[in-house]
């Protein structure tokens, strides 16, 4: 039975300028054209839309959009390929999780008497953690911590906030995290605030993997679908 693009649309709330967006963008096949010359599509076509549409939620846009292509180019492999990676990212986030939660397990409590201090020196921020002026400087160079310089000494300069987020960066080291993988970690901290204020987001972040897993997993079966679909029209 021959669809039109108004019938694909209506399906999943979408426009039909949307439905030819993606027939353009190689995320539906080509459609088939009427004496007239109006676009015709068929039931291969609406798996192709309803695999899309539920691979967004868990691969995104981008990733959705290129692995229908690659289904639709009669490359399979590359499609799947492109669904390993996003299980690789999930995985991957999953591990920065679990280094954020082991490195504040593993944190001191500030001190109230520093909070909010500088502390001027490398040498005096070293002993106080511990490790030596030299790591201190490659942990810089590697972008993990950037102090200030005091103007008149043109000494280096931490604020608490560093000092803790180079007790978080030992931690992680220690966890056997390369400096560049830190560097990641404790951006990602930053975004979220002080140290202290990411644990009460640790279990949204969580549900959001979680919500992504399941999305992963869910979406699957519509690709299975579709590329049953798409094996028998190429057969």
């Amino acid at each position: 039975m021959a669809l039109r693009p108004i019938d694909l649309a209506r399906e999943h709330g979408l426009s039909t300028q949307a439905v030819r967006n993606y027939e353009e963008a190689g995320i539906l096949p080509p459609a088939d054209r009427s004496p007239h010359g109006y676009r015709q599509y068929g039931e291969r076509h609406a798996a192709a839309l309803r695999a899309f549409l539920a691979l967004l939620p868990g691969h995104g846009h981008r990733a959705a959009a290129a692995i229908l292509s690659a289904v639709n180019g009669g490359e399979p492999d590359v499609a799947l390929r492109l669904i390993d990676e996003s299980h690789a990212l999930l995985a991957e986030d999953r591990r920065t999780l679990d280094a954020v939660r082991t490195a504040l397990e593993h944190l001191p409590s500030p001190q109230p008497a520093v909070a909010g201090a500088e502390f001027t020196g490398i040498g005096p921020v070293a002993r106080r953690l511990g490790l030596r002026p030299a790591t201190l400087r490659a942990w810089e160079r590697a972008g993990l911590v950037t102090p200030s310089r005091d103007a008149r000494t043109g000494y280096r300069t931490y604020t608490s906030d560093q000092v803790r987020e180079l007790l978080i960066a030992e931690q992680l080291r220690r966890g056997g995290h390369g400096l560049a993988r830190t560097a990641e970690i404790l951006h990602r901290l930053r975004t979220v605030g002080h140290p202290e204020a990411v644990r009460p987001t640790l279990a949204a972040w969580q549900e959001r993997l979680t919500a992504r897993g399941r999305a992963l997993l869910s979406s699957a079966a519509a690709l299975h679908s579709y590329l049953d679909h798409s094996e028998g029209a190429q057969s």
